[in-house]
């Protein structure tokens, strides 16, 4: 078994997206399961935006965002928590609607964790019940996990081009985003809203039409939140938050009223189970004989020392280059403004 960059071991692939594949992985420095995301050969945007989503390392209950990386020849490897409860999309797919107070715990951890990635001055940009992550509670009270900052931007950072790409998913992103607008956290409020909309009704918003709240509690919130004005919209996730706790959707404090109905919402372990000869506490022993589930952690050290990470100068090399384009990209920019 060969680690990645002497540090990640692969183990079997759980999720695929537009930039990278997910791994489960075992991190050799932490003795400990990840979720590595995998970047090939690709273009040094992509690069970059993968190196911005590393960066982000916001340390939040509800966010979870890279916390290492590593590179080897062609590949970059970045880690995360990994979150085995499959995400909200999944949640849906197989309960349909859901329950008004489940939902109002679901916006209420996201609203928080939001809170956490506007304060360090990130936008989102792609909120969507695929990119939020459930860890495995039953039927008891959700544990929601804001992921995937791939197309992630910084408050006050204009775009350098307009019209050309939209950064975003269709159906959840405001009217502003479809125009090239700079980043702005009320942005990512429009997207609760629709999301909001989502697990009231088991159906995805259609493109490019204003978002109509189902009747009940949480309509007022959600007509806020998808006003086309972004002006018309919560300020801050805070201002949110009081909109939520106000509707009276939250259920009390440590209560789980779904638990009630004939089939309550239930969130499951969706991994698949550890490929042999892997085991709970890791990798199999280096005298070839598996480990017992629960072995102490000190046991799952290997016989001979974890190599140290190859160097990063490829990663580097990349960067420059990108940099270098970056600086011709502005340079082409402020020539023809002059010449204009």
């Amino acid at each position: 078994m060969n680690a990645l960059a002497g540090r990640y071991q692969l183990i079997d692939l759980i999720g695929t997206g537009g930039m990278g594949s997910v791994w489960r992985a075992w991190d050799l420095r932490k003795r400990t399961y990840v979720a590595a995301k995998v970047l090939g050969q690709h273009d040094a945007g992509t690069l970059l935006r993968f190196v911005r989503e590393q960066s982000l390392r916001i340390q939040h209950p509800h966010v979870v965002a890279p916390h290492g990386w590593a590179a080897e020849d062609d590949k970059v490897v970045f880690a995360m928590d990994l979150v085995r409860g499959g995400s909200v999309a999944t949640l849906l797919g197989d309960h349909g609607p859901l329950p008004t107070a489940y939902v109002a715990v679901l916006l209420d951890q996201l609203l928080h964790g939001l809170s956490a990635i506007h304060t360090a001055g990130v936008v989102h940009r792609d909120l969507k019940p695929a990119n939020l992550l459930l860890e495995v509670t039953g039927t008891a009270t959700p544990h929601l996990r804001i992921s995937d900052f791939g197309i992630a931007g910084l408050v006050d950072e204009p775009r350098m081009t307009r019209h050309s790409t939209i950064l975003g998913t269709p159906g959840y992103f405001p009217p502003e985003q479809l125009h090239g607008a700079d980043p702005d956290p009320r942005q990512d409020l429009y997207t609760v809203g629709a999301v909001a909309t989502e697990l009231l009704t088991g159906s995805r918003p259609a493109p490019g039409t204003p978002i109509t709240p189902p009747p009940g509690p949480l309509a007022g919130l959600i007509q806020h939140l998808t006003a086309e004005d972004p002006a018309a919209r919560p300020a801050t996730t805070f201002e949110a938050a009081r909109l939520l706790a106000e509707s009276g959707a939250l259920p009390a404090a440590n209560t789980t009223p779904w638990s009630d109905a004939p089939e309550p919402p239930e969130v499951f372990n969706q991994l698949p189970p550890l490929p042999a000869p892997w085991t709970a506490a890791g990798p199999p022993r280096q005298d070839g004989r598996d480990r017992e589930p629960g072995a102490a952690p000190r046991s799952t050290a290997p016989s001979s020392p974890v190599p140290r990470p190859p160097s990063n100068r490829r990663l580097l090399a990349w960067l420059a280059a990108a940099s270098f384009l970056g600086a011709l990209a502005l340079a082409g920019a402020a020539t023809w403004l002059l010449l204009r």
